[in-house]
């Protein structure tokens, strides 16, 4: 069968996501350096669930402790367990791949129980309870998580310097950036999603099977046969687990256009690359605040984000000018906050509002593409305000000495949505490297 490969050409608009920090809170501190994820155990992640199940309804809700897993891979194989499709499995939040997490999931089981079924039996996923409830976990339906990590290959003398950082981000906090793991290992899940926004199926395409730079020896061999149209070679090299680029290949085997093969993929991806796109499109916006120095700052203009009941309020002059609005800001009971774009986002205003609509248009979408968007692709996007900084509560420090080495352990809790790569960048401030790129999926764009 005679194949024809898609189009190649360049990305011309600005591709940076900017998960590297223009300034740190903590600049006039030395970074202490070191490698994270040298092994899963180094990385241990606590979801805080925003409520229990009830022990009745008609989905299964399961504690899971997955190692070395992503959270796609980890919601796929608990599908094939049960026999349910992949979107009927639920999740609140996206956790680390190198690494051990601890975080619900639930699974549309309607009329059966826990005892109905196999015991799950995975070397690398493990049930630690199960119970029944009447709604499926969404997104967001958690309250933090707690992270316990061990910085590797660092000295314990730096230890004072580590703490001293760590202190800075529990009294000022930490930038809400979204990290290199919302943009895969080769950062551009953003660029897909904007492709898709864009109606771009050709080139989503194209980033997720030719990306710059191919992460594996079988990844860069199905690029090379993409790229010479032999799309069945391609599918042939590229691992069971790259479920994604695997969807495509065969859709464009047989012949499907681009348009029909960017269908083939579920939901749960779909919505992860435009999560990515908007994560860059806020990150855009955070750097700009960090360079102005307004970050724990509100104006005329801005939305101001409540961190008690996630709630958001326009400032105008009277807040801006209100004495105790900076003891709100000190106390951490409000903070600026930046767009998680979709055309229905509570907006900013004034100039606020033209900055942040630059920042969509640098990485090249109009609001009416993203209207046009919305309207043919229902509910894949949804907009939100995103608090620009937040608080890093109980923390602790110690230094150690194990089997592998000498490490300093840091821990500490973040509400629902942070990083806590972010955080340790302040007090490391090594930038992003491979080996300690957070959460990759099976996909290898997450």
């Amino acid at each position: 069968m005679s194949e024809n490969p898609l189009p190649v050409g360049p990305i011309s608009l600005e591709t940076d996501p900017h998960v590297s920090p223009s300034i740190y809170i903590t600049s006039d501190l030395p970074g202490i350096g070191g490698v994270l994820k040298q092994r899963p155990e180094d990385f241990l992640v606590d979801e805080t669930a925003a409520y229990q199940p009830s022990g009745e309804g008609d989905h299964l809700y399961l504690y899971v402790e997955k190692r070395n897993l992503s959270t796609l891979e980890a919601a796929r194989l608990l599908a094939s367990h049960f026999g349910v499709a992949p979107d009927t499995v639920g999740f609140a939040g996206m956790k680390d791949r190198v690494a051990i997490t601890r975080q619900l999931f639930s699974v549309h089981t309607p009329g059966k129980a826990p005892e109905d079924f196999p015991q799950l039996d995975h070397e690398r996923l493990q049930v630690q309870w199960a119970d029944r409830h009447t709604n499926k976990i969404r997104l967001g339906h958690l309250t933090g998580n707690r992270f316990s990590i061990r910085i590797r290959e660092v000295g314990v003398g730096q230890i004072r310097t580590a703490k001293a950082a760590l202190d800075r981000l529990a009294k000022f906090g930490v930038p809400n950036r979204f990290g290199p793991q919302r943009f895969g290992r080769t950062l551009n899940n953003h660029l897909i999603g904007r492709a898709l926004i864009c109606s771009d199926f050709e080139g989503a395409i194209r980033l997720m099977l030719a990306p710059e730079q191919a992460t594996t020896e079988a990844h860069a061999k199905s690029k090379a046969l993409f790229l010479e149209g032999r799309y069945g070679d391609a599918l042939a090299e590229l691992p069971h687990t790259s479920h994604a680029e695997r969807s495509l290949l065969r859709a464009l085997a047989k012949g499907q256009r681009p348009s029909r093969a960017i269908k083939t993929l579920d939901r749960s991806t779909l919505r992860f690359f435009l999560s990515a796109f908007q994560s860059a499109a806020f990150n855009f916006v955070l750097d700009d605040r960090l360079k102005a120095g307004t970050l724990n700052q509100l104006h005329t203009g801005d939305v101001a984000f409540k961190h008690d009941s996630r709630a958001c309020f326009d400032v105008d002059d009277a807040v801006a000018s209100d004495p105790t609005t900076p003891e709100r800001l000190t106390k951490f009971e409000i903070s600026p906050s930046g767009p998680m774009w979709s055309a229905e986002m509570r907006r900013a205003s004034g100039n606020v509002d033209a900055t942040e609509t630059a920042a969509l248009e640098r990485l090249g979408v109009t609001m009416g593409q993203l209207q046009a968007f919305e309207k043919a692709a229902g509910q894949l996007i949804e907009g939100a305000r995103r608090p620009l900084r937040v608080p890093l509560e109980f923390p602790e420090i110690e230094a150690g000495l194990d089997e592998h080495g000498q490490y300093i352990r840091v821990a500490f809790d973040l509400p629902r949505g942070a990083f806590a790569t972010v955080a340790l960048e302040e007090i490391m401030k090594v930038g992003r490297s491979p080996a300690q790129g957070a959460e990759s999926t099976d996909e290898g764009h997450e």
